[in-house]
């Protein structure tokens, strides 16, 4: 008979802009194609195109590229992701499920694990769902709430912690300046780290 699991011990997290760094490598990426952004702001807009001054197929295709190739390996942390991930998993004995839009290509799934292990430990994370690139997430977070809801979920898409908070996590978004000021449920907290999110785990 399989056990049910202590769901208060489970954190789901999306992984770009919550877990790693995504756009630092984007741009560093995109740098070494010598492509700068085109406007000042960018880091208020969401879409990669905006950024670049392309059209919006260029700026899907260019990060479906990016999304399955090497760099997949080595995305560094976000700010304080990797201490207090780590606190939260060896200290109080979290496991982490990751559940990210990154692509279908099953190398740069490979290199997205071996990432995941390398900053976060090779224990960390129970439970690994990675799904196309730009694919919603609506489905795969309804099909794990039958096993995790209650659980904490961890975003820094609005529309994603919406969906979460919607099927019955305790849904938290991860402030960047591409997402402040959104019309949010009250219940979704929103924080600028990790260390408010473990002050929030552990209170």
């Amino acid at each position: 008979m399989q056990s049910t699991p202590n769901r208060e011990k489970y954190i789901l997290v999306d992984c770009d802009g919550v877990c790693l760094d995504w756009e630092q490598a984007f741009f560093m990426w995109m740098h070494h194609r010598t492509l700068e952004p085109a406007v000042e702001n960018y880091k208020e807009l969401y879409n990669v195109n905006e950024w670049y001054g392309l059209d919006r197929e260029t700026g899907k295709r260019l990060v479906a590229e990016f999304n399955a190739s090497a760099a997949m390996g080595f995305l560094p942390p976000l700010r304080d992701a990797q201490w207090y991930i780590k606190m939260l998993a060896e200290k109080h004995g979290y496991q982490f499920i990751a559940v990210t839009s990154m692509s279908s290509d099953p190398f740069a799934q490979k290199l997205r694990i071996s990432n995941l292990k390398k900053l976060f430990g090779e224990h960390t994370f129970a439970e690994y769902h990675i799904l196309g690139c730009g694919d919603d997430k609506d489905e795969i977070l309804m099909e794990l709430s039958n096993k995790y809801e209650g659980c904490w979920w961890v975003e820094d898409k609005p529309a994603n912690a919406i969906v979460g908070n919607d099927l019955g996590y305790n849904s938290i978004l991860v402030e960047h300046t591409h997402n402040m000021n959104m019309n949010l449920p009250e219940e979704i907290q929103v924080v600028r780290n990790w260390e408010e999110i473990y002050a929030l785990i552990t209170e």
